[in-house]
């Protein structure tokens, strides 16, 4: 298995509309074996779903509310059960072709939350969402910035077996809850200049750990768009900590995006 899978991208950004193809085919030059394209609005949904189409077997749909929603490029506020509500017939219309639901879960970043109210509602989202991915067997893609513990907590209470946390901005002891329900945590490259993420990695067992690139944000370079391609800064930098050759994380994280993410097989064959 020679390759990498991008478990958390946000490839339908309008950021990469003029130069996708190149975008696409400099991340298969880079090694790249998969992307899996996350939503975070119910209207960029149908685009994720075509760019599914227009790159089959590589660009893998997943589909959910995540729970900041944009108001403007520079407004955003808490997710509602209304913006579920106009996601719920797309997702049903999609949902075999989904191999995860996401990007959902819950942000408590000050900014977003302007009372406990918020909160509620961002955790009943999240249920619900939570809910769906049983009934369909698919596993959650999940964001918890500033909620690491309540995120983890409430997902086992709901019983909830195949999550994905991505750039999890929690302490270590906390992600360690997270290992022990079976999660998975995805590391972008960001991690080179993050030493949050670097003590994460010290802890984690690389049995539990996915890449991604979360592109185009969480680059190695602040302000700089990020891309899939750069997938590899990760497994680099996740190797030098953990001391083990390159190709050990290379293999063990795709296996790892594998078991989590089992529709990726159609694609990717050792």
């Amino acid at each position: 298995m020679h390759g990498y899978v991008d478990c958390h991208c946000h490839i339908s950004a309008e950021g990469f509309d003029k130069d996708i193809d190149e975008v696409i085919e400099n991340s298969k030059k880079a090694g790249l074996l998969a992307i899996l394209a996350v939503a975070e609005h119910a209207w960029e949904f149908d685009k994720i779903i075509q760019l599914s189409e227009r790159f089959p077997g590589f660009i893998f749909p997943c589909l959910g509310v995540h729970p900041v929603q944009k108001i403007t490029p520079e407004q955003h506020r808490s997710a509602s059960l209304q913006d579920l509500d106009a996601a719920l017939p797309i997702i049903e219309k999609y949902k075999d072709r989904l191999v995860a639901i996401g990007e959902v879960g819950l942000d408590f970043t000050p900014r977003y939350i302007s009372n406990e109210t918020d909160k509620e509602v961002q955790r009943q989202v999240l249920i619900r969402q939570a809910e769906i991915a049983k009934h369909l067997d698919l596993p959650l893609n999940v964001h918890s910035r500033s909620a690491g513990r309540p995120t983890i907590h409430l997902l086992k209470e709901q019983g909830v077996e195949k999550v994905l946390l991505h750039a999890f901005d929690g302490k270590p002891s906390v992600a360690m809850e997270g290992v022990k329900a079976g999660y998975f945590f995805s590391i972008p490259p960001s991690i080179i200049r993050s030493e949050q993420k670097q003590k994460l990695v010290k802890q984690l067992p690389l049995e539990n750990i996915c890449l991604e690139t979360d592109s185009p944000a969480l680059g190695p370079e602040k302000q700089v768009r990020n891309e899939p391609q750069n997938i590899s800064i990760s497994a680099e930098y996740i190797s030098k900590i953990k001391g083990l050759p390159l190709e050990k994380v290379v293999e063990a994280t795709t296996q790892n995006a594998l078991r989590l993410f089992p529709k990726l097989k159609s694609a990717i064959r050792p």
